[in-house]
């Protein structure tokens, strides 16, 4: 084990742990040509051979350093010394391999010692927005909404959980069999959860969803036809009034994707506090203090919740609120400050509709610990809540705001609200991609009045029944 003058850590297998035992040494003049003449049916055998080629290159490689010499050097002139021993290696096994695989080879143990073993390459494509590793033989990424099954494997469950602890460790994480769960950020914004055995029965399971360099903005939106132009008038202007707002979606339909669009129309003088699990918001705003939970430690202390988060917020004369997503007693907090003077807060909560919402926030104001009657609950949340906004990803991976509902407040004990625009699912195309159209349903909201005191008139044709171009 070595140290980057930056005090990141650089971990090696032990010599025992990278040992390959009984491999062939029959000369091949390619790889390709040595899975023809030696593996009948192809494929899985083959991908093993590369693997224990990669492996026994890369202990050769660690073997080669002088270790007394690593922690002095900074880390690209350690990559650069790791490349020419892997080169020099590979030039001795030119009978084994042709110039292309011997450069890819010398990639991955590049990528073995410095960064995330086999799924390094697919954390450098722009456009996978998922991995899903499912133990050490299959990887799974998101692509454009679609999930697809890839190349990469790790050599067997070990490897795969010597690569979950070296990314944990960069962000002062741990997981083993004390603590197999882990929640983490990682230095590009991503986020990992990873969760290892005894709870995962066939080997380490890991989720990495990804986010962009770039956030995506209101043009991207409008261009993947997830939005119409009249539905970011509207809530442009909703964000611009300090309309309370809701997000609602499932699991990666874009509800932080959509929070983190629409808060360009945050005026900029305004100072927002935002409050994170893990951080993942990327507002395009100047004046933005950010927090992040953070979990117990191995003796069970120092845990700092979303309510410690949300009640330490309120002293920071924040203007408005903004927290990643409402999971549990937070709840009742948030919709506190919304109702005492922090109008324009936002948030998201996973649910499948906009009455879904409104019932799992009352299920999370209960887990507050106060005995408050279901009428009092609901009222909080009917004062609170302006406008809930609703995102799904659809059939074929397309996300779409699917509604936008106003609440309009209380009818006896049961809180009131329409639909202002709603997208409405017509069928599948030959792709097996949602098809639909845009609705707006000729409801004029109530927070018009609102909206032009603030300064943003809306023209009411804006609302007209009709079918919109998305």
């Amino acid at each position: 084990m070595a140290w980057f003058r930056d005090g990141r850590q650089l971990q090696f297998e032990s010599e025992e742990e990278g040992a390959v035992n009984g491999r062939e040494e029959t000369a091949r003049p390619t790889y390709a040509a040595a899975v023809s003449a030696t593996v009948p049916n192809g494929g899985a055998d083959a991908k093993d051979w590369f693997l224990a080629l990669k492996r026994e290159l890369h202990q050769q490689v660690i073997s080669s350093l002088d270790v007394s010499r690593v922690g002095l050097l900074e880390e690209e002139q350690l990559r650069a010394e790791v490349r020419r021993l892997a080169e020099v290696l590979c030039r001795e096994r030119a009978d084994l391999l042709s110039l292309s695989e011997r450069e890819r080879l010398v990639n991955e143990v590049l990528d073995e010692t410095f960064g995330m073993g086999p799924i390094e390459a697919l954390m450098r494509d722009p456009e996978i927005s998922d991995v899903l590793i499912n133990g050490p033989k299959q990887v799974y990424i998101e692509r454009k909404g679609r999930l697809q099954k890839t190349s990469a494997a790790f050599h067997d469950q070990h490897h795969l959980l010597q690569v979950i602890q070296r990314i944990v460790g960069w962000v002062g994480r741990r997981v083993d069999e004390t603590s197999p769960m882990v929640d983490a950020r990682l230095p590009d914004g991503s986020r990992l959860n990873a969760i290892i055995y005894p709870l995962a029965l066939e080997g380490p399971l890991v989720s990495i969803r990804r986010f962009g360099a770039q956030p995506l903005l209101i043009e991207d939106l409008l261009a993947n036809h997830s939005i119409t132009p009249e539905m970011i008038q509207f809530l442009s202007a909703c964000v611009e009034a300090r309309i309370n707002l809701l997000i609602s979606g499932g699991t990666g339909s874009g509800k932080t994707t959509l929070l983190n669009a629409f808060s360009r129309f945050i005026p900029p003088e305004e100072r927002l506090a935002t409050i994170e699990d893990a951080a993942e918001l990327q507002l395009q705003q100047p004046h933005v203090v950010r927090m992040e939970t953070r979990a117990a430690n191995i003796e069970g202390e120092g845990e700092v919740t979303t309510r410690d988060l949300v009640r330490n917020a309120l002293r920071m004369r924040p203007d408005r609120i903004i927290v990643g997503e409402c999971r549990g007693a937070e709840a009742l907090d948030m919709l506190q400050a919304m109702n005492t003077g922090h109008e324009g807060s936002l948030t998201t909560i996973h649910a499948n509709s906009g009455r879904d919402a409104l019932s799992r926030l009352e299920i999370m104001v209960g887990m507050a610990g106060f005995d408050l009657p279901v009428w009092v609950i609901r009222r909080q949340v009917a004062s609170a809540i302006n406008v809930i906004v609703q995102i799904a990803r659809l059939v074929g991976g397309v996300r779409k705001v699917v509604r936008i509902s106003e609440i309009t407040g209380m009818e006896g004990d049961v809180i009131s609200m329409h639909d202002v625009f709603e997208f409405k699912q017509t069928g599948v195309d030959d792709n097996r991609v949602a098809q639909g159209y845009f609705h707006c349903t000729g409801i004029r909201p109530n927070c018009l009045n609102k909206l032009k005191a603030a300064g943003v008139p809306l023209p009411v044709e804006l609302f007209e029944r009709r079918t919109m171009q998305g």
